[in-house]
């Protein structure tokens, strides 16, 4: 599949041959726009919102000009009042309308948690399914500008424990665009979250309208020595790493989640079963992360076929730091992936890896504690 092929800029996708192939070549924030614009031109019930999206700049790029396209009652800049602007979005999804509320940052999000998790997340089921709130939020998540704990944080595992809210994380242009469109036509409130140092990134999609369905990864890579589960930019760097794996002759399957809620939980398990070792690759903290979700679902239903304990790659226990050069440290890419790999690689399944307690005391000690009632 041609979109499966992401590259850092125009240039490479020209280099690679994506226009002589025929293929059209967007960055993910082009992407963004032309859905956007898609929708606007197509349903009247569709509006923007947010701070800055009738700035010059549009969000850094996905809303540009679309208010003069569209005039401002559809496309309107809003005040700093997130947890209120949120109320009259969902005001106006419950009259069947499908508002598009734009987050410069995900760290504005939290400030709406009593209107999205309290209200949108519950009147479907609160009122036996008579309404819906088809709302999306779209919040965005990166570094490398020195924004620190406040404006660098990635907390799509937040949301993801609420019941009612659809959380997705499309990782190249092609998804943007059709995982936009899905998550506006879905009936649902969905977090639509993007990654900053995806924007520029290059790869093929059509011009005319169509939807990626919400909760399908797809295996970006075919692979039969560990299975390499990635999101958003990770996605990026898994494909890195496994080209890299691939030279040391070790064969990385990647999937790609696409979406964290729903979460696709059959492929998951199914190329578990077939690599026997898994590393799981987010842009979140460890604690509560979905890689703790996807090791518990693997642990509950497909436990002998591992062999060898996971490997989660996320960012140290602490907030984000400001510093260019502590960035470096901070955030994790292709190398912790190859690193995480290669233990999979190297370790055992027996009771001693699962745990550091049992191998101190040795087998004679576990024999005595299953003794136990």
């Amino acid at each position: 599949m041609p979109w499966t092929k992401t590259y850092g800029n125009k240039t490479e996708f020209e280099k690679a041959g994506g226009a002589a192939a025929g293929l059209r070549g967007l960055t993910y924030k082009e992407a963004l726009h032309e859905a956007t614009a898609q929708m606007l031109e197509a349903d009247k019930d569709v509006f923007v919102m947010g701070e800055g999206v009738d700035d010059a700049g549009g969000v850094f790029g996905s809303t540009k000009g679309l208010h003069l396209r569209f005039g401002r009652e559809r496309v309107m800049d809003t005040p700093l009042a997130e947890n209120a602007l949120t109320g009259i979005a969902i005001g106006a999804a419950l009259t069947g309308m499908r508002p598009i509320f734009v987050h410069m940052r995900v760290d504005f999000v939290p400030l709406t948690m009593d209107q999205l998790i309290n209200h949108a997340a519950k009147w479907h089921y609160m009122f036996g399914g008579a309404v819906s709130v088809p709302m999306t939020i779209r919040s965005i998540i990166g570094r490398g500008w020195g924004s620190a704990g406040q404006h660098s944080q990635s907390l799509q595992s937040l949301f993801t424990h609420a019941p009612g809210v659809k959380v997705v994380m499309p990782a190249n242009p092609y998804d943007a665009k059709g995982l936009l469109r899905s998550a506006v036509y879905d009936g649902n409130p969905v977090i639509f979250i993007e990654h900053r140092w995806l924007y520029d990134h290059v790869g093929h999609v059509p011009e005319k309208p169509y939807t990626v369905p919400i909760g399908k990864g797809i295996i970006r890579r075919q692979g039969s020595d560990v299975t390499i589960i990635a999101l958003s930019l990770m996605v990026f760097e898994a494909m890195q790493a496994a080209e890299a794996l691939a030279a040391e002759g070790i064969d990385a399957e990647v999937i790609d989640l696409r979406a964290l809620k729903p979460l696709d939980t059959p492929l998951i398990l199914e190329s578990v079963r077939k690599t026997g070792r898994l590393v799981v690759a987010d842009t979140g903290w460890q604690t509560c992360g979905i890689g703790a979700e996807i090791i518990a679902n693997i642990t509950e239903e497909a436990f002998g076929a591992l062999k060898a304990a996971p490997v989660r790659i996320n960012l140290p226990e602490c907030p984000t730091p400001a510093s260019p050069a502590l960035e470096k440290l901070y955030y994790p890419g292709k190398d912790e992936i190859i690193a995480a790999a290669r233990k999979t690689l190297k370790a055992r399944h027996d009771a001693t890896q699962f745990s550091p307690r049992i191998a101190r005391q040795g087998h004679r000690g576990i024999e005595k504690r299953g003794d136990r009632p």
